[in-house]
């Protein structure tokens, strides 16, 4: 079944060239040119992906990224202009699960939207034993088939593709030091920038949602010089 994309950016010449690219590798496209047109599409759609402009008139593209976050969890891919690192930053923080700046290649966008579907879909995670459906650690349980984490109370706690697959390359891999490029190979099969800090922002997400106490984190450490490592131990469970 061919995946949805919704494209949001005022330039038209941009959504129109990105409608055909995507058309042409067999994706079903949408477009809206502000936020108003994006709401009513959500509306009256489901979409698989939002490739969203942070640059627009009226409403723009970071406070569009919290507003849905707020009410969905659909992957979304923010378009930042070159070297705009806080817009980059901010839009991780406020949910987004990748960025890419203008300009840029039709192609490497459509390399970041098949690795954001391959971890909304959990393929990029499919390597976990088929022995397993479930993984817990303190109280809270990870299930795989439903790509959900639970509290203690067996409350959901809501998560990001980003989120949902970092918290799974730590839960994977208990008790291991991971560096931020691993982390980012683990979740999105790509190694980082030297100026890439999307691993940091949603560490600093996650840990706001699982750690008792965020600003002295004892499930995911900081390793100096080295990484992060999840402390927990870890069990698996049909």
């Amino acid at each position: 079944m061919e995946k949805r994309i919704l494209i949001v950016d005022d330039d038209r010449e941009i959504r129109d060239l990105l409608a055909q690219f995507l058309v042409k590798h067999e994706y079903q496209v949408d477009t809206a040119a502000n936020g108003s047109e994006l709401m009513k599409k959500l509306d009256t759609g489901r979409y698989d992906i939002i490739v969203l402009d942070v640059m627009m008139p009226g409403e723009d593209g970071l406070s569009l990224c919290r507003k849905l976050r707020a009410t969905s969890n659909i992957p979304i891919i923010m378009l930042t202009a070159m070297g705009e690192d806080t817009d980059r930053i901010i839009g991780l923080e406020m949910g987004a699960d990748d960025y890419i700046a203008k300009p840029f290649n039709p192609r490497e966008l459509l390399a970041r939207i098949k690795a954001v579907l391959r971890r909304s879909d959990g393929a990029a995670q499919a390597d976990h034993d088929d022995t397993y459906q479930h993984l817990t650690f303190e109280g809270w349980q990870i299930d795989l088939d439903k790509r959900e984490l639970r509290d203690v109370d067996n409350v959901l706690m809501p998560l990001t593709s980003g989120e949902y697959g970092l918290l799974l390359a730590f839960a994977e891999h208990p008790q291991r030091v991971l560096s931020r490029d691993q982390l980012l190979d683990l979740t999105r099969g790509r190694m980082a920038g030297p100026f890439d800090r999307s691993i940091d922002v949603q560490l600093s997400r996650l840990r706001r949602k699982i750690e008792p106490n965020p600003k002295s984190p004892t499930l995911i450490k900081t390793v100096r010089s080295g990484g992060y490592i999840f402390t927990p131990k870890v069990e698996k469970r049909l």
